[in-house]
């Protein structure tokens, strides 16, 4: 795999605890992030508290919540064995075993390992576009500017083509704009119009990439094509929500209207080839 940031998001340098002498502000956030992801998850765990590097009182009783409801030990400590427990969502998105007979097929499953694993995106600092997820789809990048649906794109396309052990860059560059995967596609004369797509449905298969027109060249949100079903297209699209916004918070299955929807599709076929 060429993505593999999110192996630094698995770890932390110490045990860290209130007024621990190991303590480290950024494993201190990890921690706090997936507490809060946690909770998310399992609304009454009483795992949801701040974010703020500082192993206090109230990420104390966090953690104690987080080791009741998981029936470990209550200490209030957060070791590297309780840390995987933590973190373990992000582990079996990037490193469960994943099957399929082709290069579509593993596509689509990478993609729905992940969005089963429930990533979601956190507010650290009034910055959206934060939090672990986040960094491991940009590469480390996180922030208010760093929009990450491409990222999460490139991410399944890596996993599922290293298992061929084939090298995606071959397809795309490594970026995080659909502009460039756009203008890249116009390049390699794989790119299907919206006007070509409505017409001749057959051209869009799942395992492409959709891409959402802003302009002619310019494109703002994108996503796995997951299926075709006459005039609309299900997808599992990162950064977007219920409204199916560019910017929203977490990795979803969608459904989009493409007869109604400038949207550009990016085929795969090369690279299953």
């Amino acid at each position: 795999m060429q993505k593999t940031f999110y192996q630094k998001e698995l770890l932390i340098k110490a045990a860290q605890q209130r007024k621990g002498v190991n303590n480290n502000k950024k494993d201190v956030e990890k921690i706090q992030s997936w507490l809060n992801l946690f909770a998310m998850q399992n609304p009454n765990s009483g795992t949801a508290t701040g974010i703020d590097g500082d192993f206090g009182p109230a990420t104390e009783k966090a953690v104690f919540n987080f080791q009741k409801v998981n029936n470990m030990t209550q200490n209030g400590i957060v070791d590297q064995n309780t840390f995987d427990l933590l973190a373990s969502p992000l582990k079996k998105a990037f490193e469960s075993t994943i099957s399929g007979n082709n290069l579509r097929e593993l596509i689509l499953n990478t993609a729905k390992n992940h969005l089963k694993n429930h990533p979601f995106e956190l507010v650290i600092n009034n910055q959206s576009n934060t939090g672990p997820w986040v960094r491991s789809y940009m590469d480390g990048h996180e922030g208010t500017d760093w929009f990450w649906c491409m990222g999460f794109v490139e991410a399944i396309i890596d996993q599922a083509a290293s298992i061929q052990g084939k090298n995606f860059k071959t397809l795309m560059p490594l970026t995080y704009s659909c502009d460039i995967v756009g203008t890249a596609g116009i390049q390699k004369k794989i790119l299907t119009r919206y006007q070509t797509a409505r017409t001749n449905p057959a051209l869009i298969k799942p395992g492409d990439v959709f891409l959402i027109q802003k302009t002619t060249n310019d494109w703002f949100h994108t996503g796995i094509v997951t299926a075709v079903n006459g005039d609309i297209i299900e997808t599992i699209e990162g950064n977007t929500n219920s409204d199916g916004s560019h910017n929203g918070n977490s990795v979803m299955n969608r459904i989009r209207n493409y007869k109604q929807s400038k949207i550009d599709f990016f085929s795969i076929e090369s690279l299953v080839a």
